[in-house]
């Protein structure tokens, strides 16, 4: 196995005051559960653009660009005017209006955790905004997040307590995360100027509809990128599987308990086919290679394996097209009635 694609579990997003001095700048995949929600294929345009950007750097590539885009649609409820148009051709927005987007991402939280709630898997989608305590936030900005994004306004002081707010908004992230995500907003990243975070966090563990019997991992040779070979404990099961295979790619899809959410792995045929099944990776081929996936019976040779990746996207998303959210040309307006803050950091 080569590449494995599945969701992640955090995202941050810093909202600061620009400063006032320059000393002190601030620099199909299983469909049931995603049917008839539009906001999805923006979603999914969107992660392929950003793994475009991002596929370069060393290592392995864990992202969850739903909980990108779910962060940044809070911030979004609150731009105005170049700002508010930057984010949304950026994040693939542009479909529909602000007040049908919104109302979309809240069909999509419910949706994704009534289905946690069925018990065949955990599934937990959480939103938060942390404002500094005092600070004038618009009502209607905070109903928007509050009935659509179920994030409640929890007031903390950055002016004069910094240190204190960045420790309790961890304990926050490490809660909805099952202690998965610890240290979150490292020290020094917020602030006597920031006055607003926006947290999503995402906890999921599901079982496999068809187990791997324990008893059958052995470990076996995996082939990394330069084409070296490790051993790792491979799981291994022949049972009945959507599947499809072209010239260069096979297809597999795994699903979790009630077959309501799965994993969809992407494998090229030959040994050193990673980096052109990259460079296909668009919208419409992936689109292409996960539909009509048919029942096969299929050998599985599957890697356990631990992934975790940390990247700071704000330079990224400027680059892409959203550059005034980032600088003293952000108008969040709609958060606070003026043009006093801006996005520091994702």
């Amino acid at each position: 196995m080569k590449t494995v694609k599945i969701a992640g579990l955090i995202t941050i997003l810093l909202i600061t005051i620009p400063s006032c001095t320059a000393d002190d700048k601030n620099t199909g995949a299983s469909p049931v559960i995603l049917t008839g929600f539009p906001v999805v294929a923006g979603n999914n345009k969107f992660a392929l653009e950003l793994y475009a950007k991002l596929q370069n750097q060393q290592g392995n590539l864990f992202l969850s660009p739903y909980s990108i885009s779910t962060a940044l649609a809070m911030a979004y409820a609150g731009a105005r005017d170049q700002t508010e148009k930057q984010i949304a051709d950026t994040l693939c927005f542009s479909t529909m209006s602000s007040e049908q987007l919104h109302e979309e991402f809240g069909r999509l939280i419910r949706k994704l955790n009534a289905s946690g709630e069925k018990g065949g898997y955990e599934l937990v989608v959480a939103n938060a905004i942390w404002g500094q305590k005092g600070y004038n936030f618009l009502p209607e900005y905070l109903a928007i997040v509050k009935t659509e994004y179920d994030g409640n306004l929890q007031q903390v002081d950055f002016a004069a307590q910094a240190e204190e707010a960045r420790k309790t908004i961890n304990a926050w992230v490490e809660k909805k995360t099952k202690d998965k995500i610890k240290e979150l907003i490292k020290p020094g990243m917020l602030d006597k100027t920031t006055r607003l975070v926006l947290t999503n966090a995402i906890y999921f563990k599901g079982k496999w509809a068809n187990q791997f019997a324990p008893i059958l991992t052995k470990d076996s040779p995996f082939i990394l990128l330069g084409g070296q070979k490790v051993n790792v404990p491979m799981m291994n099961q022949t049972e009945k599987f959507g599947y499809k295979e072209d010239a260069n790619i096979q297809v597999l899809e795994m699903p979790y308990v009630n077959n309501d959410l799965s994993m969809v792995v992407l494998l090229p045929k030959k040994l050193d086919g990673i980096n052109g099944l990259e460079k296909d990776l668009n919208n419409d081929n992936l689109a292409g290679w996960t539909d009509d996936l048919r029942k096969r019976k299929v050998q599985v040779l599957f890697p356990r394996f631990k992934m975790a990746s940390e990247f700071e996207l704000a330079r990224v998303l400027s680059a892409m097209g959203m550059p005034d959210a980032f600088s003293d040309k952000a108008d969040f307006s709609g958060m606070t009635g003026s043009h006093d803050l801006l996005i520091s950091a994702v």
